[in-house]
């Protein structure tokens, strides 16, 4: 059996970083929640990086749809809990990195959590959860790396000084309490988000119109691809590594998507060209979810 050496494992790591920024992300916490496809990927890139502490929580077990984005879904792993299948094939990478796994009740333990970690990674789907994380990441003064619902590689990363997406989206949750939030309001935040994609990159050329208004009205789940979420992943732990290591630069809180299509990046639009096209975005919706 080979001996594991961390020296080893991370030296054709040097010349993208120095060996005081590698001692820096072996030293790194990172708390991820949700290590399906993008909080998966992300993490993966991070372990393979040399990430030193990892913290995750995930309340799925994988199953046959994940196999087509899911770095860590086989057909051995249907079934099996991604948490703690994800830990081992971590200890199969870098037997050294320490992986707290936590529960179904880990919003209840951000307040443990957050103050220990160096950068969050959100991969979570569930939009309450997200809004709570965030407002918290924001008492704890941490920094978390997110993505949008897009059909393009994307990323945001949401500074503790920075307003909280649910203000950038202009979510109805704003100024309400976790409790008062119910199923129909996040609906309304999730077609903001969509609405915010829409209006400030190309998504819309890429992917099937129909498909994207069956998602808003919550009729079917929504489309993934490996392509875009392994992409998405790299952009995330590019952007957690540099948090890690205080480099300057980034795409900030409004975000920053990426068009393999055209080799383009694309950045939110001036606010009167935005207010422009949500206008237009808003009456496609419109006619997209009431055909009649």
């Amino acid at each position: 059996m080979t001996t594991f050496d961390y020296a080893t494992f991370t030296g054709r790591n040097l010349g993208f970083v120095s060996e005081d920024e590698q001692r820096r992300i072996r030293e790194a916490h990172v708390f991820v929640s949700g290590v399906g496809g993008l909080g998966g990927s992300a993490l993966m890139c991070l372990v393979r990086a040399g990430i030193g502490r990892i913290t995750i929580t995930d309340v799925n077990a994988f199953d046959l749809s994940n196999l087509n984005r899911q770095m860590v879904a086989t057909l051995d792993t249907i079934g099996e809990p991604k948490a703690e299948t994800t830990a081992a094939a971590i200890a199969q990478i870098n037997p050294e990195c320490e992986v707290a796994i936590i529960g179904t009740d880990w919003v209840d333990q951000l307040d443990a959590v957050l103050p220990q970690a160096t950068v969050v990674i959100n991969g979570c789907d569930d939009q309450k959860a997200t809004i709570a994380m965030m407002r918290k990441a924001e008492e704890h003064k941490r920094t978390v790396v997110d993505s949008f619902s897009s059909p393009l590689p994307s990323v945001y990363v949401v500074h503790p000084h920075d307003p909280r997406p649910e203000v950038t989206f202009r979510y109805p949750s704003v100024g309400k309490s976790l409790d008062e939030i119910d199923d129909v309001m996040l609906a309304t935040c999730f077609e903001k988000e969509v609405e915010y994609v829409m209006v400030h990159s190309s998504s819309a050329d890429h992917l099937d119109l129909d498909v994207a208004a069956q998602v808003v009205a919550g009729k079917r789940a929504r489309p993934s691809f490996a392509p875009m979420v392994w992409t998405t992943g790299c952009l995330m732990a590019y952007e957690a590594l540099r948090v890690v290591l205080e480099r300057p630069g980034g795409p900030g809180f409004h975000g920053t998507f990426f068009n393999p299509w055209t080799w383009q990046v694309e950045r939110p639009r001036h606010p009167v060209v935005g207010a422009i096209r949500r206008f237009f975005i808003r009456r496609l919706f419109a006619r997209l979810t009431n055909p009649s």
